[in-house]
């Protein structure tokens, strides 16, 4: 629920003692502000009446003298300021202002002027937490393109569902997949604490596409070759080892595997591959089925080169969802329901899927080749990015009027991955092909005649030194920030998180 507040400030002659002389300031304006915000934990209570400033007054106060500040300069550390005061918190949130759908950037009284506003306006204020720019911290080197990156913290999926993980400050883990084939885990000093089995080593030939932790102790990759494969990874705290073993290979899909999505409570895993068809499978042996003879090794194999047989477990989908015309680039769980699941194509569309009956329950079809998705639950929306290198926000409900909600743009080439700020519902980046990854906060947004409009907050460019440098995949953290993968063989890092503070009890 949005609360609204209003303020009239009115200021004739403000006088302040300083020693034996008074210091007399005058100003003849007067504004009236409506503050309101999205977030239930940080609402205003109820509107408490119009907070008179009497300029006439003698200002001893510090809070007063911030509003002084408030009064004569309106910028946003003294709105911070206010609000504070009237949330009555413990300790400062630092705030932001969005006024019509633009942060405010500027003097209040600059705004209005340069917007042709009058004074006498009632001024709409929307205050969000202000998050802290995403600085870049470290990047990890490659042999070659980078194509998938993930994160285990003490606040990943991963950790959460295992429920009794405990990982502490810097012992989170990074795991990254490259054309070579080669999926790597690393340390947050940038080091490597375990390697799969290279190609010499009778590893993976082909190169990964995506790669996810399902807990702390299993990661699930897939690839060029249509495999996904179950990995055990283990540490040796003692002696300061760490290790890779394959656990499942899993085989269905006939063409390449564009990324996967995990969930480890339900024990599944969905995948998005060339052959037009989402998989979803099993991460336990004992449930699924026997793979499709014609497509393992020991079947394709030359006759005359002799085939080793995997001694890995081999096996087959629960399932192949089959309603896309083209390649499926990207599929996900909706984060509510593991039983729905979406999922994007070069077909334009995107469909919305029913997992227990294997049903396609709904279609949006746009008007460019979609290479990625992401989850809004809390605004009910799915954002997809593709060739159009804008991302467009769906609302997949039956009672959605639409297909775009909204359109971010600011990217200059396609839009390769999507993750969403773990810390708000209403913030995501976007990886590209232009070399950025670009912060998106859908609050902040225009309207013109092809409907709401809104533009990136921030822009993250490769600090590699190759700029155009393809960014094909992100992951957003909480505790680690955003990470992403690129064609500059580097795993970049930059660092960002809501800053958070404490509301006294009972307000």
């Amino acid at each position: 629920m949005i609360k609204l507040f209003s303020l009239r400030t009115m200021t004739t002659q403000m006088r302040l003692r300083g020693g034996s002389q008074d210091v007399d300031y005058a100003s003849s304006s007067q504004v009236r502000i409506q503050l309101s915000t999205r977030d239930n934990d940080i609402s205003l209570p109820e509107n408490p009446g119009p907070l008179l400033v009497n300029t006439s007054n003698v200002i001893e106060s510090s809070f007063l003298e911030r509003l002084l500040t408030f009064v004569l300069d309106l910028r946003r550390y003294a709105l911070s300021t206010l609000v504070n005061h009237l949330l009555k918190t413990e300790k400062p949130i630092p705030f932001e202002f969005l006024i019509n759908g633009t942060f405010l950037r500027t003097t209040l009284d600059e705004y209005l002027t340069s917007r042709g506003i009058s004074s006498e306006a009632t001024v709409p204020l929307e205050y969000v937490r202000a998050a802290i720019p995403p600085g870049y911290k470290t990047s990890f080197m490659h042999d070659n393109w980078v194509c998938s990156v993930d994160v285990l913290s003490e606040t990943s999926p991963a950790a959460k569902w295992v429920g009794n993980a405990r990982i502490g400050f810097k012992q989170e883990r990074v795991i990254s997949g490259d054309y070579d084939g080669i999926l790597r885990v690393w340390d947050m000093k940038g080091d490597v604490l375990a390697v799969s089995r290279t190609v010499r080593e009778g590893g993976p030939v082909s190169a990964l596409k995506s790669v996810k932790f399902i807990s702390p102790t299993q990661i699930a990759t897939c690839g060029m070759d249509g495999v996904i494969r179950l990995w055990k990874y283990t540490e040796d705290v003692e002696d300061l080892t760490a290790s890779l073993s394959p656990q499942i290979e899993l085989y269905g899909q006939r063409r390449v595997i564009e990324s996967i999505a995990v969930h480890q409570p339900s024990s599944r895993i969905l995948s998005a591959s060339g052959d037009h068809s989402v998989g979803v499978w099993s991460t336990n042996a004992s449930e699924a089925p026997a793979p499709p003879e014609e497509l393992l090794p020991s079947h394709r194999g030359n006759k005359r080169q002799k085939v080793q047989h995997s001694i890995t477990p081999q096996r087959g989908p629960l399932a192949l969802l089959e309603s896309h015309t083209a390649q499926v680039a990207d599929t996900i769980f909706a984060p509510n329901d593991h039983t729905v699941a979406y999922s994007v194509s070069w077909d334009h569309s995107l469909k919305t899927w029913d997992l227990p009956t294997s049903t396609c329950v709904d279609t949006r079809s746009t008007t460019a080749v979609l290479f990625a998705t992401v989850s809004m639950p809390d605004l009910n929306l799915v954002a997809v990015g593709g060739t159009a290198g804008h991302i467009t926000l769906i609302d997949p409900r039956d009672s959605a009027t639409t297909v775009s909600a909204m359109t971010l743009r600011g990217h200059k080439n396609f839009i390769f991955s999507l993750a969403t700020d773990p810390d708000s519902a209403y913030r995501l980046v976007s990886g590209s092909a232009d070399g950025t990854c670009r912060v998106w906060d859908v609050r902040s947004s225009t309207t013109d005649k092809n409907g709401k409009v809104g533009a990136s907050v921030e822009c993250l460019q490769r600090e590699s030194g190759k700029r155009e440098a393809q960014v094909f995949g992100v992951c957003w953290d909480k505790d680690v920030g955003i990470l992403s993968a690129s064609e500059d063989k580097f795993v970049q890092i930059n660092g960002g998180t809501i800053v958070e503070a404490r509301i006294p009890r009972g307000h």
